[in-house]
């Protein structure tokens, strides 16, 4: 997998909508404020958890599942635990035909279902964060994780 960041930046610069599977309604929670920043930066966040069908996160009716949804999905960023991976990766492959890339967060990856997404020409990106590394690769994270624009050491 070329995780190169010329081919990192190619896919978050191609994308513009992405369906969060396993988004929380929880700010406290790393899906929320990974599929918030995603939002903010002006990316089409659709989420999924079937905990929440219904109610309204960023904009838009929280999904059950892939299936529900009836646009086209360019990315699917994946915030669920590794054994729950590939049913997530056959009904993105089923569910959504213009589907480009699937990314799975931090701490998950499945070889197996990484490899039947790469047969049908899916990109696939395991254990990344695309809020990370949009930072990273257009300028927003420093050496502290974060950029206030200055530097100080008083803490106010």
């Amino acid at each position: 997998m070329d995780y190169s960041d010329a081919s990192l930046k190619n896919i978050l610069q191609q994308t513009k909508t992405i369906a969060v599977v396993g988004v929380s309604m929880n700010p406290v929670r790393p899906s929320y404020f990974v599929a918030r920043y995603l939002n903010l930066k002006g990316f089409k966040v659709l989420p999924v958890n079937p905990m929440h069908t219904g109610e309204t996160l960023f904009g838009e009716v929280v999904h059950e599942t892939l299936s529900d949804i009836d646009r086209p999905v360019d990315m699917v960023d994946i915030f669920r635990r590794s054994e729950a991976v590939p049913q997530i990766v056959d009904e993105a492959l089923a569910a959504l035909p213009d589907l480009k890339t699937i990314w799975m967060q931090i701490g998950v990856s499945h070889e197996a279902a990484a490899q039947k997404a790469q047969t049908r020409g899916i990109t696939v990106i395991q254990n990344r964060c695309p809020k990370i590394e949009y930072q990273r690769l257009f300028g927003e994270l420093r050496m502290g994780g974060f950029s206030t624009g200055m530097i100080s050491s008083r803490l106010t």
